[in-house]
């Protein structure tokens, strides 16, 4: 009887490990790099935003529980032109004084094939929270990793300027994150 009862007991722990979901492995960043490029009078504008905080759960072996959500300063926001810097950085453009920081919190990630995945956002600028959609990769070399994605937004959904024949309405944004395994 002690036997089929410590038998019994066997079976039910490993069933119930079994049924434990994995846990994903949480990443911190190394370091980041957000680039973005715009049209203005016809010449490319490219610029930068300064380092990333994020809090980052991802594990490519699991189908659910991945998140990233990031933020950074608005006012860590560089073209190369120290006047252009400080227009953007006023109220007309990206008002960092009273919206200090751009968040992005991820609502869903989904794997596509191999390295691909696509993730679903909640992108918030000035205030102002949209549904964003970008495609990224991510390699992992040992404890280290790399995610990238490119996309397009709209500058005028997030009130960063006005309409004009001058400049572009829409911006390209790259990211990179180099992570490492906590």
């Amino acid at each position: 009887m002690r036997t089929c009862f410590l038998l019994l007991l066997v079976l039910l722990n490993s069933f119930a490990y079994t049924q434990t979901p994995l846990k994903n492995t949480e990443w911190k960043i190394k370091s980041s790099n957000i680039t973005f490029k715009i049209k203005n009078a016809g010449f490319n504008v490219d610029g930068s935003f300064g380092l990333v905080t994020a809090n980052i759960i991802f594990d490519v072996e699991n189908k659910e529980g991945n998140t990233i959500n990031a933020s950074f300063k608005s006012s860590t926001l560089n073209t190369g032109n120290k006047t252009r810097d400080n227009h953007l950085k006023k109220e007309e453009y990206f008002n960092v004084e009273q919206f200090p920081e751009i968040s992005i919190i991820s609502t869903s990630i989904k794997h596509i094939k191999g390295e691909n995945y696509i993730g679903t956002y909640k992108l918030t600028i000035k205030n102002i929270t949209k549904e964003i959609t970008i495609p990224f990769t991510f390699n992992e070399i040992d404890s280290s990793g790399i995610f990238k994605g490119t996309f397009t937004l709209n500058r005028l959904n997030y009130n960063i300027g006005s309409s004009s024949f001058v400049l572009s309405d829409n911006v390209t944004v790259d990211v990179e994150l180099k992570v490492k395994r906590k």
